[in-house]
């Protein structure tokens, strides 16, 4: 079976190095002339939001599903054409075992959906917004780099 750097990608572990976005150590500073407010049918992200917390929590749901680089990988394959669990193993080199957990991940957030054709299963994307979510993220790293 061939291995890509994607292939040692656990989904239940925590990386050594702690994920600025997820980090519990932070703590709410005060600029003085932007005190950070809170409430209830806001974000802290952006208190002139008129978003509810609701949706902004699904949002950020959403965007933990894609945050994992085989999930990433898994998107833009899916985003190529649809595809069903060997040829995402074979495109991507990742055990079949690992592709069809990252896949349940994706399909519970609702960003692929399976179709039965037969004995296979073929995955697509729900919908192209989420493609572009992931496109833009990696051009934007590959513009950095």
């Amino acid at each position: 079976m061939a291995h890509s750097h994607l292939a040692g990608e656990n989904p239940g572990t925590t990386p050594s190095s702690p994920d600025p976005l997820t980090r519990t150590d932070r703590t709410d500073r005060t600029d003085e002339d932007h005190p950070i407010e809170h409430s209830s049918e806001r974000s802290p992200v952006d208190a002139g939001d008129t978003r509810p917390n609701a949706v902004m929590s699904a949002a950020g749901d959403l965007l933990r599903a894609l945050a994992a680089p085989v999930r990433i990988a898994i998107v833009l394959e899916l985003h190529r054409h649809d595809r069903c669990v060997h040829e995402l193993v074979e495109a991507l080199g990742v055990a079949q075992p690992l592709i069809s957990q990252h896949l349940r991940v994706l399909k519970s957030a609702g960003v692929v959906r399976g179709e039965r054709h037969g004995r296979e299963v073929v995955y697509s994307l729900v919908d192209e917004h989420l493609a572009h979510i992931v496109v833009d993220a990696v051009a934007h790293v590959e513009e950095g780099s």
